[in-house]
């Protein structure tokens, strides 16, 4: 039996059929004298070090006899526009592939990915985090599994914190002030905290701390709930921030936010952990770091980062490429994540990661990470910047209920389709 599905909650021009078979293909191309490749796509050039690439490659070949495992690593703005043409090939779609967290929803939805529920058990029971393994979901069935996360939290220099008389906040309304404080000290260019206006993947933890959403699902409907008032409050906090505690670009995004830290123009910045090696090391013993602090201290809910991984539904080599997933949740692999400050699938090895404060601020993060909303349609959000479009209003002092209630509508309208 065969189904065909589009991927047109891509964004693709014109919509991309892809005919999959509702069960997984044999092995049966795997006997014989030649040998058979295994194709391993993994998200960005260097996200994944070459030590763990490479002891993948010898691994896994040394466990399966006239087997090569070919990986290929693609830049994140590739490797969508990869997949809509590979996967519906069963000669050119990757054996297991990666993707990001918020794109899992969109490949789940459409058969990507083969249906995993059966298996779970063979990963192991200790996996997460859990909202990656909801992203992973669709009908009920688990097609993607995690395979690291990322937490942001705040790294800041001791003397810039020093100087300015200002403690390491211990609540969100203190590290709302101590940006004030610190860019008060600094002067007119100067950052207590680097906050472009159109980086939402951090603003929105200010609208997770207070209690609010993105958007949620009632019943059969997507409900935007960027006005609810547990949302403006938050909203209204973070345009506190962008009026007075930053002199960072009303329309930046968030992408090298340690630049202006290792140039002296800020206090402090936001970023999953592995931001930490893009720090000028000359300043090492001057960065500190701590978990953005919640409405009532501990830890406030942040974005996570990361991704899913899973085995193709067009793969031809099921057994094999399940065989690789495997090996990619052994707990050696799994500790390798961890030691290379990747947050690893299985929650028995975060200790790995170590008990400095990046490791322990990384770990206090991810414990109430989370998630844009599980909808197959979020990447039409993606592709579209709406929520770049949202905050970049708000940074430029709009009005914050009135410019709420406006991207309300426009996520119901993307989420709903």
């Amino acid at each position: 039996m065969k189904k065909i599905v589009r991927f047109t909650a891509l964004g693709v021009a014109s919509a991309l059929a892809l005919t999959l078979s509702a069960c997984g293909s044999s092995d049966n191309n795997d006997s014989g004298g030649g040998t058979t490749t295994i194709k391993l796509w993994l998200a960005g050039k260097t996200d994944t070090p070459a030590a763990l690439t490479q002891w993948l490659e010898k691994t896994y070949e040394s466990q399966n006899s006239n087997v090569k495992l070919e990986i290929s690593q693609i830049d994140w703005g590739q490797l969508i526009p990869r997949l809509q043409t590979a996967l519906s090939n069963a000669n050119e779609t990757p054996d297991v592939f990666e993707v990001g967290n918020t794109q899992s929803p969109t490949f789940t939805s459409v058969g990507a990915f083969t249906d995993l529920t059966g298996k779970m058990s063979e990963l192991g029971s200790d996996i997460g985090p859990k909202s990656f393994l909801e992203a992973g979901k669709f009908d009920g069935k688990q097609y993607a599994v995690p395979y690291y996360w990322g937490s942001r939290y705040v790294f800041y220099s001791k003397k810039a914190l020093a100087d300015a008389g200002v403690a390491v906040p211990t609540t969100l309304d203190e590290f709302n002030k101590a940006t004030v404080a610190l860019k008060d000290k600094g002067g007119k260019n100067y950052s207590g905290f680097w906050l472009p206006g159109e980086d939402w993947r951090n603003g929105i933890s200010w609208v997770f701390a207070n209690g609010g959403d993105i958007a949620t699902k009632q019943g059969d409907k997507w409900v935007g709930t960027l006005s609810s008032p547990q949302s403006i409050k938050g909203l209204t906090e973070w345009q506190q921030i962008a009026e007075k505690g930053t002199s960072a670009p009303k329309d930046g995004l968030d992408d090298e936010s340690w630049v202006p830290f290792n140039n002296g123009e800020s206090a402090m910045f936001m970023a999953p952990g592995w931001a930490k090696s893009s720090v000028d090391p000359s300043k090492a013993a001057d960065l500190g770091a701590f978990a953005l602090p919640g409405v009532d201290g501990g830890a406030a809910p942040v974005f996570a980062g990361g991704s899913n991984i899973g085995v193709s539904a067009k793969s031809k080599h099921q057994d094999l490429a399940f065989k690789l997933l495997q090996l990619i949740y052994s707990d050696d692999y799994q500790k390798q994540l961890a030691t290379n400050g990747l947050g690893p699938a299985k929650s028995a090895f975060t200790s790995a990661m170590g008990d400095d404060v990046f490791a322990k601020s990384a770990i206090a993060a991810a414990a109430n990470s989370k998630l844009t909303p599980a909808s197959p349609n979020w990447s039409n959000i993606e592709n579209a910047k709406v929520m770049e479009a949202f905050f970049g209003e708000l940074a430029k002092g709009g009005d914050v209920t009135t410019v709420a209630k406006k991207y309300d509508e426009k996520l119901e309208a993307e989420l709903n389709q």
